[in-house]
């Protein structure tokens, strides 16, 4: 009888949610509506900034004197490589480019954000897009997957109030930067899944 009652206060509950528009919390858990209305109520910025996967692309774009225009209305696409990416970077190039922030670090930051929102059934659609450093970004998807420069979409559909986060596993780089002791330009996309 007891768990009769329990079933009984759960379809309650639920009928309540479905007529009012409400989410119900119990406690200790979030409902998917209020995870989702967090994030689109906080800019790129702070999303990536509350995320430790982020933690270097939150530095490099301190120091890239970015944050204040990926935290304006926008809105923006932003291909965010985690940490796992920076981390396969050539030997020392994040040092290097942590040297002068806002010269090649920048232009490879910049290439990372393309203006408008893109969510991922948008770049299913598409071929290429502009980036805010300039160059255009080959997209491609196959099956499913979506790459973008070759760097894999890992986790799409981050919405942000001033637009959208996809994880890449790669970090891009574009063809007017040189990387890894000037031998290599473009694209560094490394896997890291």
């Amino acid at each position: 009888m007891r768990l009769y009652g329990m079933v009984l206060v759960a379809l309650v509950l639920g009928a309540l949610t479905v007529c009012c528009g409400c989410t119900t919390e119990l406690p200790g858990n979030e409902t998917a509506n209020e995870t989702a209305n967090e994030t689109a109520d906080q800019t790129i910025v702070d999303i990536a900034a509350n995320d430790s996967q982020f933690s270097t692309l939150v530095d490099a774009l301190v120091a890239a004197n970015l944050t204040d225009t990926l935290s304006q209305e926008g809105p923006y696409t932003v291909f965010a490589p985690p940490n796992s990416a920076f981390e396969q970077l050539p030997a020392g190039t994040l040092d290097q480019l942590m040297q002068d922030p806002e010269g090649d670090l920048q232009q490879i930051l910049l290439y990372h954000v393309v203006p408008g929102q893109y969510m991922s059934s948008d770049l299913a659609q598409l071929n290429s897009l502009e980036t805010l450093e300039g160059s255009t970004l080959s997209v491609n998807t196959t099956n499913g997957v979506v790459t973008v420069d070759g760097a894999m979409v890992t986790t799409s559909d981050i919405e942000a109030s001033n637009g959208v986060i996809h994880v890449v596993n790669a970090v891009m780089v574009p063809p007017t930067v040189s990387v890894g002791g000037g031998n290599e330009t473009g694209n560094v996309t490394v896997n890291t899944t």
